[in-house]
Formats: structure tokens, C-alpha cells, sequence
């Protein structure tokens, strides 16, 4: 009786931590993978800040896998040479926290720059911004534009 004992208690004891660890599993959310796109010059504080608010409410650095992609006159905001301070810091604190930011091969074409002339941590986009968009979502991405 004794060793039947043991052996219920066993199995009781391993399925309670089974259901325990499944509970867990239930109530922790997947990692967001989130696509933001930048056309304009002049929203990009306003989606720079819209990225930090989503950084810190889904728990702060690493806890989302998000990129912007930015081409055409928004990616004027991110020349070194001129970009605001404001701007530059606020880039430099959310590629720290793990945020991509794609530079579309396209727009540093016809404006005239290297991926050096642009703030550090950029990466190109060499298929160009709308495609590197189009593959993120096909990857999973939600696609925001703020």
C-alpha cells in the first residue's frame, strides 16, 4: 500500500506542476514584432516618441522586436550633419533598447548619402523601404504608420 501511495502522490505532484507550468505559458503573451514606417519629415519626433511609448508599454527594452523603416523626406530627419538633437538623442535611446531602423537604399540614393552620413545604428534597406516593409509583414510584422 505504501508504494502505491508514493506513486499516486508522484503522479499527483508531476501533473500539478504540468498544469502549473501550462498556466504560465497561457498567461504570458507572445513578443510583439511590430513594422513602423516613417514617410514624412516632420512626424518623426511624433513616431520616435510613439516607439518609445510602445518600448515602455509592452515592459521596455527587449521585450517587443520592432523596426522602422524609414524613406523619402523622413529620412532628411536622420542626416547627422543636421538632424535635431532632440531627434538625435531620442534615436540613439531606442536603438540602445533594440528598436531596427532600415534606411531605404532608394531615398539615401537620391538624397545623396551613405549609410555613415546618417545617425549611428542604421541599417540599408537595399531592396529599398516599401520592400522591406511588404517582407516584414510577410514575416509577421503588424505594420503601424503613425
Amino acid at each position: 500500500m505504501e508504494r502505491r501511495s508514493l506513486m499516486q502522490a508522484g503522479f499527483a505532484g508531476l501533473f500539478g506542476m504540468l498544469g502549473i507550468a501550462s498556466a504560465r505559458a497561457a498567461t504570458e503573451s507572445p513578443r510583439q514584432r511590430v513594422a513602423y514606417h516613417l514617410a514624412d519629415q516632420d512626424r518623426a519626433l511624433f513616431v520616435l516618441g510613439n516607439i518609445q511609448n510602445h518600448v515602455d508599454g509592452t515592459g521596455g527594452p527587449g521585450r517587443a522586436d520592432i523596426r522602422l523603416v524609414i524613406h523619402g523626406p523622413g529620412l532628411r530627419a536622420f542626416h547627422a550633419i543636421s538632424a535635431d538633437q532632440t531627434i538625435s538623442a531620442l534615436a540613439e535611446r531606442l536603438i540602445k533598447a533594440g528598436v531596427g531602423f532600415d534606411a531605404c537604399a532608394n531615398t539615401m540614393k537620391a538624397q545623396g548619402v551613405k549609410l555613415d552620413d546618417l545617425l549611428p545604428g542604421f541599417a540599408v534597406a537595399e531592396k529599398g523601404g516599401v520592400v522591406r516593409l511588404a517582407e516584414l509583414q510577410q514575416s509577421g510584422y503588424a505594420y503601424l504608420r503613425p
